[in-house]
């Protein structure tokens, strides 16, 4: 029986310790499609449920440090240069040239001081009860629990490429196991000296409603759906018809025009640049009159980001119901809303954080200015395997948008990311940790 999301939660043979951080929503994201397999639930360190009063106090800090340094580039004259300074933390240096970059960083000794000090002590004290998997989506806890001495650690790196904070102090001696969502996260962590056998290629992990069953059949029929919204002057669909047909199958190419060309506009975790969903629907104010464009705003958790786009939709499109604000007031009720927006949507707009791996899904990602040194990173890789481009300026993007719609540019870069990134990070993951290992595969859906 082919694996789907209702198979996995109701099968009991596999558990494993999911543990988070509340650091933006990047990290939180990769641990919901595990949450049918984690025992007591998904653990957020730094919470009341996983820390004791003195260890949230610490974390609380740490995350005020990472929403700061989020906001503070917006400051106008003094904001760049701050930002600048504090973003030398989770700095990432250039890839070439090639050289071990297995020595501890002051980064890696910052890490080790905050464990020694109490960094993830609750996670500790609750994992030691049943010697289960842990996977993590963020480096501390790691970190924690290879100091700690457990065994069975693996951890889902959230970015294309990472700061060497990521990996022990002695690579070759820790036991954690990495699970990387592209070829360049997979060289970075052989750079810090982490061994072959200690790196799985398994692609980020996305919620399996969005995917369907293991032959991926509820995305192989949005993907369809997609390409022709993003394809108005025909000009995809001669070149790849027979490869598009040959991957999602003929009845999924069908078009069945249900509804209009949509834009999702996802602000970061912090509440960044919720000024450009402005933007978009001033600027397509009359496509969205007329049910040509539709524009989902993602709020996040973020209330005050929440009011500021009711606010937007009230003053432009009253009594309007082509824009929809996307907003939870809890994280799972948030990343649910989000994958039944995300298969209806056409054109994902964002900076290039963790939701760059959502190209994989056949979306075209506009990015929005970068936040911090990995944002960088990822941007190169969006424009690498060419499923990424660069915003133009917000003020004229019922301009510059719709010419790259005419010429069939956005119907490329959908199906750039579609065959180029991997899809199948969570069953890949899932087979990690009931196997220890995983099989190879050389078809681009199922890689």
């Amino acid at each position: 029986m082919k694996r789907t999301a209702a198979s996995i939660k109701n099968d009991d043979s596999l558990k494993a310790w999911v543990v988070t951080v509340d650091m933006g929503l990047g990290h939180q994201r990769a641990s919901y499609p595990f949450a049918s397999i984690a025992e007591e639930g998904i653990l957020t360190v730094g919470s009341s449920r996983a820390s004791d009063p003195a260890e949230k106090k610490l974390w609380d800090r740490v995350r005020s440090s990472y929403e700061f340094i989020s906001r503070v580039r917006s400051v106008p004259i003094i904001g760049k240069p701050l930002f600048g300074i504090l973003d030398t933390l989770q700095n990432i240096p250039p890839f070439y040239p090639i050289r071990d970059m297995s020595n501890p960083t002051f980064q890696v000794n910052l890490v080790a001081s905050a464990v020694k000090k109490g960094l993830g002590r609750g996670m500790l004290e609750k994992i030691k009860t049943k010697p289960l998997p842990l996977l993590v989506s963020y480096p501390v806890p790691a970190i924690a629990a290879d100091m700690a001495g457990y065994k069975r650690i693996y951890a889902i790196v959230t970015d294309a490429e990472i700061n060497r904070a990521w990996v022990a102090e002695n690579p070759k001696k820790s036991k954690i196991h990495y699970l990387a969502p592209c070829g360049r996260a997979l060289m970075r962590l052989r750079s810090y000296g982490v061994p072959n056998e200690r790196i799985s290629l398994t692609g980020f992990p996305f919620p399996l409603e969005v995917l369907g069953n293991e032959d991926l059949d509820i995305l192989r029929d949005d993907m369809g759906q997609r390409l022709h919204y993003l394809d108005p002057n025909n000009r995809f669909w001669p070149l790849h018809e027979r490869n598009v047909s040959f991957f999602l199958g003929r009845k999924n190419c069908a078009f069945k025009q249900k509804r209009c060309l949509t834009i999702t506009f996802a602000v970061g975790g912090a509440g960044a640049q919720k000024e450009i969903g402005h933007a978009i629907v001033k600027n397509f104010r009359e496509s969205i009159k007329k049910h040509k464009i539709a524009v989902n705003l993602i709020a996040g958790v973020r209330s005050e980001v929440r009011d500021y786009f009711v606010s937007v939709k009230k003053d432009l499109l009253p009594n309007n119901d082509g824009v929809r604000v996307v907003y939870g007031e809890t994280k799972d009720e948030y990343f649910g809303q989000f994958s039944d927006v995300i298969r209806n949507t056409d054109i994902l707009w964002t900076k290039p954080s963790e939701l760059s791996f959502y190209c994989g899904l056949g979306i075209p990602v506009i990015m929005a200015p970068t936040i911090g040194s990995q944002e960088e990173f990822n941007r190169k890789w969006l424009m690498e395997i060419q499923a990424g481009i660069p915003q133009e300026d917000p003020d004229y993007v019922d301009e510059w948008l719709m010419d790259y719609l005419r010429e069939g540019r956005l119907a490329e870069a959908a199906w750039d990311g579609f065959l180029k990134a991997r899809k199948y990070g969570t069953y890949k993951i899932l087979e990690v940790l009931e196997t220890g290992t995983m099989g190879v595969e050389k078809s681009p859906l199922k890689r």
